[in-house]
Parts: structure tokens; sequence; C-alpha cells
């Protein structure tokens, strides 16, 4: 018996209404992108649960570029960043205070406002050089990373948007697992979706047809996200076969970080030659990688001495 396949976005559609949706299942991809920290289980959960969310809302989207999901706050969590980049490349990072993340009852599921405070959501698509770069903002509101995300679309696209997210693992020493699934009732006319100039697929669906289905998929359990040996189309044939579900042919999602040695020196050689040397750790200079903590070193002389001459 074959495995069910991990680590896609599979597009969707509910026949008979024309409810789009999207199906995000993360099993290795994610495990090494969470892996590459040593975060606290609960930041763990919280940076899973974003990475499914941004794989969810960049699927529902038709552009060639980046797309990032970014969480402020003046909580224990200051900061959680998910970026997926087409067609598939994932990475992420969190920042915290460790003190603060450690006093909270991990069992109690702490909610949004405990986790992160006061603050606000953005995402942004960054297409290239060459388009406008569109970022959309709205206040950390709601219990749960899928309220936060509800509210965006209530009151900055007045999109109805339903989304169940879900990261977990099965124990100490078992991989991370995570998982979203999330339906739009995309209305007429012609307004953009996170990002101007993006293609959208539009297609009507009544009131009563849409509280259906959102009732249906409010019945998903976090267990059936991350569930190893449950296929996500058999989830989704779970929740909508009454109506029948069409599903249509995925994307690969795969850890994808975007740092280089090249990069690396670049950061260098934007900083004052005088505050390089306060920077050096035994005449090393070192660059971590935020996302996929990879480290890159370079000698002080070497690079003082590459660095004469050169116009900043």
């Amino acid at each position: 018996m074959t495995a069910p396949p991990d680590d896609l976005i599979r597009p969707f559609q509910i026949e008979g209404m024309g409810v789009r949706g999207r199906l995000v299942r993360l099993g290795p991809t994610l495990d090494e992108i969470l892996g590459r920290h040593d975060y606290p289980d609960l930041v763990s959960h919280l940076l899973g649960e974003a990475v499914a969310l941004s794989c969810a809302l960049a699927g529902a989207l038709k552009f060639d570029g980046v797309f990032t999901l970014q969480t402020k706050g003046d909580g224990p969590v200051t900061t959680l960043v998910a970026d997926f980049k087409s067609p598939g490349d994932l990475r992420g990072y969190a920042q915290f205070d460790a003190d603060a993340v450690g006093s909270i009852d991990s069992s109690s599921n702490p909610s949004i406002p405990r986790l992160q405070g006061a603050g606000h959501i953005a995402f942004t698509v960054d297409q290239g050089a060459d388009t406008e770069r569109y970022q959309g903002i709205v206040a950390l509101e709601g219990q749960t990373l899928a309220d936060c995300a509800h509210n965006y679309f209530r009151e900055s696209e007045q999109i109805e948007t339903a989304i169940v997210l879900a990261c977990d693992k099965a124990g100490a020493e078992a991989p991370w697992r995570g998982g979203a699934i999330m339906l739009q009732r995309l209305p007429e006319g012609d307004p953009s979706l996170l990002a101007r100039g993006v293609e959208v697929e539009r297609d009507e669906v009544s009131e009563d047809d849409w509280r259906r289905v959102v009732t249906m998929l409010a019945s998903t359990r976090d267990s059936e996200l991350t569930d190893p040996g449950l296929a996500g189309d058999e989830l989704l044939y779970r929740l909508f076969h009454e109506d029948g579900v069409r599903i249509f042919e995925p994307t690969a999602l795969q850890p994808g970080c975007r740092c280089s040695t090249g990069r690396a020196e670049r950061i260098l050689r934007q900083l004052p030659d005088t505050e390089l040397p306060e920077l050096a750790v035994d005449n090393q200079l070192i660059v971590t990688c935020e996302f996929c903590n990879a480290s890159y070193t370079f000698p002080l002389e070497q690079f003082m001495a590459s660095s004469q001459g050169f116009e900043r």
C-alpha cells in the first residue's frame, strides 16, 4: 500500500454550486522547516499553522513571485513569517520571548491574543521589479490564526471565506505535520483578491449552499488534517461527498530557502567598514539566515581587504 501524498496544494470544486477550495497537506516539508529551529512546541505549532495558511492563500492566486504572510504583535510571540515562492518553495521563522512563552501552559490551547497580543497580520504579493507590490494589513483579531484570516477577507476584500488549520505531531519525537482547507464564495464583479493584477477564478453560489458547505467544513477535526494515514482526497470526499467534489492537479510543495553565500556577503557589504570588526567573533564574520538557520562565515581580514574601494 502506497503512502498518501504529502506536501501539496490540491485545488477542488464542490459540484453543482461552484464553490472553489484549496486543500493543503504538509508532512516532511513542514517537519524540515520547523526542525531547523529549536523552537518551543507552542511556537512551532503556531508557525506551522502560518505556513499552512500561506499555502492555502497563495494557492488561490495565479501569480509568479513571492507571497508572504507576516504577523507582528506585542505578546510572547512577536513575529511569524511564512514565505511562499511560486510554484511551491516554502520557508518560515518566528521571533519570541523564550521566558514568556515558557510560562504559558501549552495544554490550555492558548489563543492568538495570549500568544501574540495586539498587533497586525499582513499579506504581501511581490511579483518582481516590473510589477506593483501589494500588501493588505488588518489587526490581529480572533482567537485563532484562521479567525485572523477570516477577519482580513471580511474587512479588506469583502470575500466570504472559510478556513480550517491544523499543525501537530503524534509525540515528542514524532515529525510535525500540518494541513489546511479553504473555501471561498467569490462575489460578482472584479474586486482583487489579495493582489492587484492577480487572476482569480469566480463562480456564483447561493446563500443556503454556502452555509451548508461551511458547516461541513467546520466538522473537520485537526487529527483528520494531520493524519498521515488519511489521504487528502479521501478527506475531501468525507466532507463533501453528498454534493460531489471535483479535484484538480496538485501543486507540489518543498522547503525552499533563498539564502546563499552571495546574499550573506551583500548584507555585510551594506555595513560601514568601521562596524565590521565589532561584529566579528574570533576574526570571523557570521551571517545566520533567520529562515533556515544556515550560517555563512567570512574571515574578517579577507572581507575587509575585498571591500576596499567598494562603492556603496
